[in-house]
């Protein structure tokens, strides 16, 4: 971990399906931290799905608007902040992100990744006609990003709780004495 830094939130990032959303909510709760997904920021202040960003403006816009969203979750505290997939494939996302928070990646194999979001139809990623590859390649891409984080926890055998209580401890440990 970088040193002289002020961690004042939390950020989870990692691929879709590894348990940011939900272990976020129980650190977050766990912990007093108000919790922030940013795809669902995206979507509730924009008025539109992700997918429909995509769609009709491309992920270089989508990837702006993440941008903006980083930087302006960098000026508040006692956050956890649930990032979507590819956010941090943008070093400068990960630096201010890493300027105030504690970063921990979940990590989840490719095959239980598909275990926990095959069947779900909102995941843009999975209309493709290879989904499971479509995973390994992209995780495969995104590994040098997610390896970038303060600490990584895998949760492929274990259960949200022992994530959550997992998260929660390096939390403790990255901010005690610095309060």
């Amino acid at each position: 971990m970088q040193t002289g830094r002020h961690i004042v939130n939390l950020a989870l990032i990692g691929f879709m399906g590894t348990g940011k959303t939900s272990v976020g909510k129980l650190v977050a709760e766990q912990l007093h931290l108000e919790f922030l997904d940013t795809d669902e920021l995206i979507q509730s202040r924009t008025g539109r799905t992700i997918a429909d960003i995509f769609a009709k403006e491309g992920e270089p816009m989508f990837r702006a608007l993440e941008r903006q969203l980083v930087d302006e979750l960098s000026h508040r505290t006692k956050l956890l902040i649930s990032t979507g997939g590819g956010l941090p494939t943008n070093l400068e996302n990960l630096a201010k992100l890493k300027s105030h928070a504690l970063v921990i990646c979940l990590w989840s194999s490719p095959e239980k990744i598909w275990e926990r979001v095959g069947h779900q139809s909102h995941r843009p990623l999975l209309h493709d006609a290879n989904p499971q590859k479509k995973i390994r390649d992209l995780l495969a891409a995104r590994e040098p990003f997610y390896k970038q984080a303060d600490v990584l926890v895998n949760t492929d055998i274990r259960s949200l709780r022992e994530v959550a209580q997992q998260v929660a401890l390096q939390f403790k440990l990255a901010t005690r004495d610095k309060k």
